[in-house]
């Protein structure tokens, strides 16, 4: 499938900035680093799933601090509680009142560890969240903080004590990435340097408050042409029409689709979304959100690049 190579930013942007920090924790990762980045600039969410140790945590806890967002980190546990996450209300005998003790989801970014090792339950205290950015509990709807980012990890589904997200769970997730072993030259460098967890607590805020947000609006801003628009839609087709799925792509698949390439051009440093922005962001996509009929896994690399492949772009 081919991909567009990534343009040099101007080193005074913003967006350079915390590409340049972020890269010098987590080596040789760059590719994967601005997938992040064009996540949160599309205002979703991410998953990340790959083997332990491989820099998942690192990576969610350098991008808040890069961002100067507050940050929460929930570690899962299979004997996890919906309260762990949203809160609890207590009662104050003073007051004779209850008083409402917000959990760990009430911040920026938020690390949700090891997600597939709590139970389908526990896993649900996110959906409300990370699809309305509000939680409900005991009858009272709170607002989560402004931006809210879930930066979710998860093991392979063949490891012992992990329970599979539904597919409601995954269709909450912008995009799924991976990010594998580092190459040889990365791993020497860090092999040399020692561990990155404590590089990622000294790294500095690259933004002032608010800038994200206005980041997230330019990014919304970026054009895109009716021509592209069609070369979207024939590849969301291409998803339903393909028998090796078990269903297409849906509307809001779509919508994360567009987002996303619009952030990726951004990043970029463009005004307009190219069809090369839509087919790099897609497997980061669609790979979560398509299953093969004939064995009900997800959808890999090869399938996805095959249908860019088949799929015309006029």
């Amino acid at each position: 499938m081919p991909t567009q190579a990534p343009a040099p930013l101007r080193k005074e942007s913003p967006l350079a900035e915390i590409l340049d920090a972020t890269n010098r924790v987590i080596l040789g990762k760059d590719g994967e680093i601005r997938m992040a980045l064009a996540c949160l600039l599309a205002r979703g969410h991410l998953l990340i799933e790959d083997l332990p140790g491989v820099g998942k945590t690192t990576l969610a806890h350098t991008l808040a601090a890069v961002l100067g967002m507050r940050f929460s980190r929930i570690q899962f546990t299979s004997d996890m509680l919906p309260a762990d996450i949203i809160g609890i209300s207590i009662f104050e005998r003073e007051r004779s009142s209850f008083r409402f003790i917000p959990g760990p989801i009430f911040a920026h970014v938020v690390l949700a560890d090891e997600i597939n090792r709590a139970t389908p339950k526990t896993q649900s205290a996110l959906l409300e969240a990370m699809e309305e950015h509000q939680v409900t509990s005991e009858g009272e709807t709170r607002p989560m903080p402004d931006p809210f980012f879930v930066i979710a990890t998860q093991n392979p589904s063949h490891h012992i004590g992990a329970y599979p997200l539904p597919e409601s769970q995954l269709d909450r997730f912008m995009m799924r990435i991976a990010l594998g072993y580092p190459d040889h030259a990365a791993e020497r460098a860090l092999l040399e340097g020692g561990g990155r967890r404590e590089s990622a607590a000294s790294v500095s805020a690259c933004l002032a408050p608010g800038m994200l947000a206005q980041l997230q609006s330019q990014a919304a801003a970026v054009h895109v042409a009716p021509a592209l628009l069609d070369y979207v839609q024939a590849l969301l087709a291409a998803t339903r029409d393909e028998p090796r799925f078990v269903h297409g792509l849906s509307p809001r698949a779509a919508l994360a689709l567009l987002a996303a390439a619009r952030a990726w051009a951004f990043i970029d440093g463009r005004a307009m979304v190219l069809p090369e922005d839509v087919q790099t962001v897609l497997p980061a996509i669609a790979r979560h959100r398509l299953r093969l009929a004939q064995t009900g896994s997800g959808a890999g690399s090869d399938d996805i690049a095959e249908l860019v492949q088949r799929t015309p772009l006029s």
